[in-house]
């Protein structure tokens, strides 16, 4: 049996022009936006649109292995077989990250027959809204220095400059740099630094804004750095917002394509989750949300990062909450949690199931006991897993009152979601999120705020503040950002912040090394552990398997 990758199978399908499926989802012709026959950005004038009754399904995790989850796939296939039950349904994603995409991951539009598409121009340049962030945030950069070049007359302390210049790769090179060398002309040589894109703060706003002018509103707020008497600088000191926001003013626009079967997908903004806040913009949810009953939107890496983050910053940002969350896992994954290495996943192994089955327990408990959200484990099915092994996880579940639903999207596309799909529904016309309740108030102390995530969600036994980090959270409570919810900033191999503590660790302690303002996003940054705001490449990166043809026809991206 020939077996087609996920780029052939892509290849393979025959895609619908795009106006027709914004006819299909009911955006009317003039908030449609081409650019090509397969893609599209909407006008933000659709936001206008009155208002339907939608159900907001999110789609999390259990703690991600090298075996693979299949979130991404899960969201498409989910939509697609809602659609085959009769429901108007559609996705709201986040857009790959080439870090990724050239780096350990491969392409990141979902797998198999559960793919949004054109899959190549997705996981690579897409709509060019990466590189609209990634030029705002440069040019700020830009002109800080340009500032301190010609004068200073803000009185930047080039020492205490906290914004970082960005490029979207994977490339540890440039971690920490010194720049500015070559005598006076060059400019004023100084210690500097890259992130990768979206771990950027302009793309957390880009994620959060509601509009163009809450967008630049947003922007003028990102704190840059320091005075040499220790007063934050801004953007808006800088007069830089108006024209960081020119270069978004596109980007800002949801991007619409489609799934391998015609479902509508809107694409738009991909902060990561363990770094930033792994939630795609607040404008697309609420687009697609004005155009289905039913959105299937997904948060990044395990349930303790991307969905708690979804859960505590974008649903308060947004004021909204889902209906029903759907936590991902595969019997490959809980087995690798149990101890067993990545070649020896296939052959029946109970006792390994029942070591790895804690970590899944754990994040279905969070979703069920701590935010009280309706829930359904779907287990991404391979052929190797055996009926017994399926049955123990169906249930250890359902001694926590959730329900187990075989998905098998990735072979079977919209048809292999068809069970999970009945079970959302279920989950939506019978339970209630009304109990729903974020981890922590907002006016709590910082650290109590980072306690709460740290203890309730990752089940710490304590959690140990550098003395800088105490030291910067004494002085943001100081300056009036005490407020602001958090974004912890962590490995996400792990509940822990420890890479190798797999499974549902107990007695470990969050290291919180230093703590990080995003004043535009309306957040604060905590980084844990040996966490990297900006990522290396593995040893065999993805890139070295990625090749054209001469037709210009892409192959190896996943």
């Amino acid at each position: 049996m020939i077996v087609l990758t996920d780029i052939e199978i892509a290849q393979s399908c025959e895609m619908k022009p795009i106006w027709e499926i914004a006819d299909t989802a009911g955006i009317p012709e003039e908030y449609v936006e081409y650019y090509g026959k397969y893609k599209a950005k909407l006008n933000l004038d659709i936001l206008k649109k009155e208002d339907r009754d939608n159900r907001l399904i999110l789609v999390t995790a259990m703690t991600p292995t090298p075996a693979g989850e299949g979130k991404t796939t899960t969201t498409i296939g989910l939509a697609d077989g809602l659609r085959r039950l009769g429901k108007s349904a559609n996705v709201a994603l986040r857009e790959p990250s080439l870090g990724p995409v050239f780096g350990i991951k491969g392409g990141a539009a979902g797998g198999g027959w559960a793919q949004v598409v054109p899959m190549e121009d997705i996981n690579l340049h897409f709509t060019g809204d990466m590189h609209a962030i990634g030029a705002a945030n440069n040019l700020l950069s830009a002109l800080i220095d340009n500032h301190i070049y010609h004068g200073n007359s803000l009185n930047i302390d080039p020492r205490r400059i906290t914004w970082k210049r960005c490029v979207d790769m994977n490339d540890r090179q440039l971690r920490f740099v010194t720049d500015g060398l070559g005598g006076r002309v060059n400019g004023v040589p100084r210690e500097d630094g890259y992130d990768i894109t979206v771990a950027s703060e302009v793309m957390a706003i880009l994620c959060l804004a509601e509009s163009i002018r809450d967008l630049k509103d947003r922007l003028s707020r990102i704190i840059i750095g320091y005075t040499f008497d220790e007063k934050p600088v801004t953007v808006g000191d800088l007069k830089a917002q108006g024209a960081m926001t020119a270069l978004l003013k596109d980007a800002i626009k949801p991007n619409l394509v489609q799934t391998l079967e015609g479902t509508p997908a809107f694409v738009h903004g991909g902060p990561f989750a363990n770094i930033a806040h792994g939630c795609n913009s607040v404008l697309a949810t609420k687009v697609a949300r004005k155009l289905s009953e039913y959105t299937i939107t997904e948060a990044g890496f395990g349930a303790d990062l991307g969905a708690e983050k979804f859960l505590d910053i974008k649903c308060r940002y947004a004021d909204i909450k889902p209906d029903a969350v759907v936590i991902v896992a595969t019997i490959r994954a809980l087995k690798m949690h149990g101890g067993v290495d990545k070649k020896n996943l296939a052959p029946e192994n109970l006792e390994a199931l029942e070591k790895g089955l804690p970590n899944l327990l754990r994040h279905v408990d969070n979703i069920k006991n701590v935010y009280k959200l309706p829930s359904v484990v779907a287990i991404n099915r391979f052929p190797t897993d055996t009926e017994a092994e399926i049955d123990m996880v169906i249930r250890r579940c359902k001694e926590l009152g959730v329900n187990t639903v075989l998905s098998n999207v990735w072979a079977d596309g919209g048809v292999g979601g068809v069970d999970l799909a009945d079970e959302v529904i279920r989950l939506c016309d019978e339970e209630s999120n009304e109990d729903f309740s974020y981890l922590y108030d907002l006016d709590e102390p910082v650290e109590k705020k980072i306690r709460a995530i740290c203890k309730r969600v990752y089940r710490a036994s304590h959690v140990a503040f550098t003395k800088n980090a105490e030291k910067e959270i004494q002085r943001l409570t100081s300056m009036g950002y005490g407020g602001l919810p958090i974004c912890i900033a962590k490995t996400q191999y792990s509940f822990s912040d420890e890479a190798h503590l797999i499974g549902a660790p107990e007695g470990f302690v969050i290291h919180v090394q230093n703590v990080r303002l995003s004043a535009g996003a309306g957040f604060i940054v905590a980084l844990t552990g040996a966490i990297m705001t900006m990522p290396g490449l593995p040893k065999s990166p993805a890139a070295e398997r990625i090749d054209v043809n001469d037709d210009g026809v892409i192959s190896g991206l996943f």
